[in-house]
């Protein structure tokens, strides 16, 4: 099984890439809906076809990707029947499964942070991802959403510690940076606050992620646009040396790397990175902006910058001055 965890840093929560390997069938366990374009790029880089998107509950602190994956790739949506949420194509109960290709997740029901928590197994019973209900070193909170203490510490001790001692247990979320754990975890009160997102959230969830216009965001028309498997715009440098008086190229290398009238590109705005968080007033918004550095690396940074300033148009210059070199030079 082709097997990848994936992890959103706005929520701390984690997605799981499934696939089979010979039929290149896959599905995502809880997709997070502003992480869909590093979903589906990886699912490109991989060359995988998305069988399903599965919840393992009605998330309170982000907005699943079901609905919009759905409508991007044709794939279907999977969570427990019991909540009710729409747009869903297969309502899951205890002991379902769910085949793609030769591999197969087979169904827990494991209710008490909400009424309708899932755990997923894979066939061989070494792998169990557990959303909210077990996380490491601590479980699911249970004041809202349906919540019960004593059904979760059931859920718990009857249905995923009875899996195999070897068994590695995927959490929904983990907020210190550990990966995985064992059924041998145990449980603390975190103490959390009410999630911030609790109030968007569940009502947006409970329609599988859909928006509240029902209407797919919108793709860049400016120029063609793809995204890297973290979910960052890039543009070919071959476009934006045709299209040069279209957009605004922003070089964010270090003032020592310019030195050379060759290193430095006329009609060029220069803020090193390090500076820009400081300096993002300077960035016009009259012409849509494409980052460039030595490699690609550090303009890739410099493009989440200013997506988090407001910027909706920009991309990071794919390859970078190593690739416009190459190109200048044929």
């Amino acid at each position: 099984m082709l097997f990848r965890q994936l992890f959103d840093p706005t929520s701390s929560t984690y997605t799981y890439l499934l696939a089979c390997q010979e039929s290149r069938q896959a599905v995502l366990i809880d997709p997070v809906f502003e992480q869909a374009n590093r979903d589906m790029a990886l699912l490109d880089e991989l060359g995988l076809t998305l069988y399903a998107t599965l919840d393992t509950h009605c998330h309170a602190d982000h907005v699943t990707a079901a609905w919009l994956l759905k409508n991007l790739t044709g794939s279907r949506i999977g969570c427990a029947g019991i909540i009710g949420a729409r747009h869903v194509d297969i309502p899951l109960n205890e002991g379902d499964r769910i085949t793609f290709g030769k591999e197969e997740l087979f169904v827990l029901a494991t209710p008490g942070h909400t009424d309708g928590c899932l755990t997923y197994v894979t066939a061989d019973k070494t792998k169990a991802f557990t959303g909210d209900a077990l996380l490491i070193r601590g479980c699911g909170r249970c004041d809202f959403q349906q919540g019960n203490a004593a059904t979760l510490f059931h859920s718990i001790k009857e249905k995923i510690f009875a899996l195999p001692e070897e068994c590695a247990i995927y959490p929904g979320h983990d907020y210190s940076g550990k990966l995985q754990s064992s059924v041998f975890g145990f449980m603390a009160n975190l103490k959390l606050p009410h999630p911030k997102l609790i109030d968007h959230a569940v009502p947006a969830n409970l329609k599988s992620g859909e928006p509240e216009d029902g209407l797919l965001p919108p793709k860049p028309d400016w120029a063609p646009v793809h995204y890297t498997f973290s979910g960052i715009p890039e543009i070919d440098v071959e476009w934006v040396l045709q299209h040069r008086d279209q957009v605004q190229v922003l070089d964010v290398r270090e003032s020592n790397e310019l030195e050379s009238p060759v290193d430095r590109l006329p009609q060029t705005l220069v803020i090193p990175l390090g500076q820009l968080r400081g300096k993002t007033a300077e960035v016009s918004r009259d012409k849509p902006i494409v980052c460039l550095c030595r490699s690609g690396r550090r303009s890739a940074m410099a493009v989440s910058i200013l997506q988090s300033a407001g910027f909706d148009q920009v991309a990071n210059i794919s390859g970078g001055m190593l690739r416009w070199r190459e190109l200048s030079n044929t």
